[in-house]
């Protein structure tokens, strides 16, 4: 039950518990003061009927008579034991208030109608039932209405904080309401936590491009240099350390540029079966390439290429062959026969110096980084599982 429910539900409950609650006392009290009045008017008219009596002899007015078969037994035996008493009970055209005493070696009672009193309580009854069942459905109604506007202001909440977790740092919620309202400081409360997170990571990103700017040109001349040392295995290790180190650095610029959005794709439509044969041939490692369905597509080369090549080394350096591609339609699909992508990629996403590999130091996480955020940049939606080996599907518009 969503919250616009449960506080529809909860005013309702209290709506027909206080109604029920305001009918039984004003029943109560109805029939009190009902009883009461008639049991004054019994008692009177029993009094003017053995004042009567006492003087004539004879039982004159409402109704008085001796030893009456109808009178209560409760009634009878209270005046047989010499004592006055009044109690509602049948009477021969209804309801009525009975009056009973002794007079004598007889019991002398009268009574007074109650019929009129018992449909006057009944009229009452039912109109506070309609009255109540009216004031509990205003009342639920403007509930319903209270926690519909509480809900989609919530509702608002929680669709800008899915923006947020999803990458989206400038979504803001913004006012929602009355600045003491408690809706309104939980979204002033996560825009707040979004601009942190928002200034954190463009901090973050600035940091990192101007490491890997700093380290290019140092690199570049020690790469130039390494290429003067003499032949042997020392050069050829320290080369090749030194081509890692500018590999690295240029993969970390290329975050960058891809966090900074500073560069934009040149769309065009191209058959999608040749670009993966071509992109395949021109990577490192063997591949085969199967294309079920050409399509055309609209999509930036170059950084197709860069995704198909970044994919294929993840499968060559962490899969085991052989590696396939498959091209059915505008999907294109790199499976290999490894152990498969880590569970904290699967649920996480790719995260850049995070590769999920046990050996320490197999790889730097930067590669699905790239692809993915090439990937994001021309609408292309990558999608990585495991079926046992690592799966990576993409699926570009067609155009």
């Amino acid at each position: 039950m969503n919250l616009r429910r449960q506080i529809a539900a909860t005013v309702a409950l209290v709506s027909f518990l206080v109604a029920v609650t305001l009918g039984l006392l004003v029943h109560r009290a109805s029939v009190g003061q009902h009883v009461a009045q008639a049991r004054r008017s019994a008692e009177n008219a029993l009094d003017s009927v053995l004042t009567g009596y006492e003087r004539t002899g004879e039982l004159v007015g409402w109704g008085a008579t001796p030893d009456d078969p109808a009178l209560p037994p409760k009634l009878r035996q209270l005046a047989q034991e010499g004592r006055h008493g009044s109690l509602l009970g049948p009477g021969p055209d209804g309801p009525a208030m009975w009056a009973a005493a002794p007079a004598g070696d007889r019991v002398v009672s009268v009574r007074v109608d109650y019929a009129e009193d018992a449909k006057a309580i009944a009229q009452l009854d039912r109109t506070f039932t309609v009255s109540a069942a009216l004031s509990v459905a205003v009342t639920v109604l403007a509930g319903v209405l209270a926690a519909d506007r509480i809900s989609s202001r919530l509702r608002t909440a929680a669709r800008t904080a899915r923006r947020i977790a999803k990458g989206d740092l400038a979504a803001r919620i913004g006012p929602l309401g009355r600045p003491r309202d408690e809706v309104a400081e939980l979204a002033a409360a996560v825009d707040s936590m979004s601009a942190v997170l928002s200034a954190k990571l463009a901090s973050e990103q600035r940091f990192t491009a101007d490491v890997a700017h700093e380290l290019r040109t140092p690199l570049t001349g020690l790469l130039t240099a390494a290429e003067l040392l003499p032949p042997g295995r020392p050069t050829e290790l320290v080369q090749g350390r030194v081509r890692v180190l500018c590999s690295l650095t240029e993969d970390l610029l290329e975050v960058s540029r891809l966090d900074a959005g500073a560069e934009r794709p040149e769309l065009a439509p191209v058959p999608l079966g040749q670009v993966v044969r071509r992109a395949v041939a021109a990577a490192p490692g063997e591949a085969e390439v199967v294309v079920s369905q050409e399509a055309t597509v609209s999509t930036d080369v170059r950084r197709l290429d860069r995704i198909l090549a970044n994919l294929l080394a993840n499968a060559h350096r962490h899969g085991r062959a052989p590696v396939l591609v498959e091209v059915a339609g505008a999907t294109v699909t790199v499976r290999d026969h490894g152990p498969g992508y880590p569970e904290a990629i699967l649920r996480e996403g790719p995260q850049r110096f995070r590769t999920g590999a046990r050996e320490r130091g197999h790889g730097h996480g930067l590669g699905l980084t790239i692809a993915k955020g090439h990937a994001e940049a021309l609408g292309i939606t990558l999608r990585l599982g495991n079926d046992p080996g690592a799966v990576a599907e993409l699926e570009l518009p067609v155009g």
